[in-house]
């Protein structure tokens, strides 16, 4: 990542470790384990302390279960939302089908949010558990990981905020943020600025190669076609400082959407509900606040995302702020259903409820 004088240029690998053709680590897969991470010690505290029903042992259990959910709902939700023609994308690369192509990115917080309801609802069955207290607590503790989940979407380089207003372009501030990957789209311009500074680095250049291998969108045979905005694309994630300066200027700057998003859903939401849980509450009001909570924080960060080219919107409501919008509703009367009933409530933050 360089920090420009005005602005920040995204140059970061979305490997944490690389192998070579593509394999390795992503810093996707990390926040994903450091999330399950975190909602596994939350999870375990809370049993240690009394303030769940649940032993460490089942905890560990029940992580298993969210794991599997998360990953199989945020998939299919991104398939079913975002990218349908991969349910008949087929090809004769493992594992083959487009579906199941989630090393190559592609997951959907809407749909991760539904498969771990379905595994709460599923293991709370299976160990006669209060379904509304396991849904508390894997809403409760998925708030890490959401924000992690977005400072990993900021370091593959994807969902970019909305352009700044062109008022702010000249002079933008240190806090947004330009992409070399905007040279690759189509109609981008400056044709002659960026042939002008291609011709003063060679396709050969070590800057060059490091970059074709750790740029997050492969750019291999527009360097060998001696593409003009491959080749600086590459040069720029490759660590090029001079053509970095030089290339900076001719970018759109763009709300830092990912960073705005990491600290609502991850901070701020926690926050929020750890306050509505500083005492015990009927089982299943936490998970409606969660759903209502997030639901209007997501709404109001969209404001600031380039929404996705293709995808269904009304006007300009965009399909995750309709399903923000049916979250909000649906959360706010199970919370206000779940308070009425006549269980005894159950957690707290603030002390312990269980002997």
């Amino acid at each position: 990542m360089a920090l420009l004088a005005d602005s920040v240029l995204h140059t970061l690998n979305p490997f944490a470790v690389q192998f070579g053709n593509g394999l390795g680590v992503r810093w996707y897969g990390v926040s994903y384990a450091a999330g399950f991470v975190v909602a596994w010690l939350i999870m375990r505290w809370m049993s240690l302390t009394k303030r769940s029903p649940l032993s460490v042992d089942q905890v560990g259990d029940f992580l298993t279960w969210l794991i599997g959910g998360a990953i199989i709902g945020g998939r299919v939700g991104h398939v079913l939302f975002y990218d349908t023609h991969l349910l008949w994308s087929f090809t004769g690369e493992f594992p083959f089908w487009g579906l199941l192509f989630i090393h190559k990115g592609g997951m959907s917080s809407h749909g991760g949010i539904v498969g771990v309801l379905v595994a709460c609802w599923w293991w709370a069955r299976r160990n006669r558990v209060p379904v509304g207290h396991v849904m508390d607590l894997a809403s409760f503790s998925a708030c890490p990981g959401l924000g992690f989940g977005r400072l990993a979407n900021w370091i593959n380089g994807e969902l970019w905020g909305k352009p700044l207003p062109a008022d702010m372009q000249a002079g933008a501030p240190w806090w947004s943020v330009k992409y070399p990957e905007q040279m690759l789209q189509e109609g981008f311009g400056h044709a002659a600025e960026l042939q002008a500074i291609a011709r003063q680095i060679p396709a050969t250049s070590d800057a060059v190669i490091r970059g074709m291998k750790l740029a997050p969108i492969p750019v291999r045979a527009g360097v060998e076609q001696g593409s003009a905005p491959d080749i600086l694309y590459a040069a720029c994630y490759g660590g090029d400082a001079s053509v970095q300066s030089k290339v900076a200027p001719l970018l759109t700057a763009y709300w830092p959407n990912n960073f705005a998003q990491a600290f609502t859903d991850g901070v701020m939401l926690f926050a929020l509900l750890a306050i509505v849980w500083l005492k015990p509450r009927k089982p299943g009001v936490i998970t409606g606040c969660f759903f209502a909570f997030y639901g209007v924080l997501r709404i109001t960060t969209e404001q600031l995302r380039e929404p996705d080219a293709g995808v269904f919107a009304i006007g300009p409501v965009t399909l995750p702020m309709i399903l923000s919008g049916v979250m909000i509703v649906g959360g706010a009367a199970g919370a206000w259903w779940c308070a009425r009933r006549t269980v005894p409530a159950m957690g707290g933050l603030g002390r312990r409820v269980h002997a």
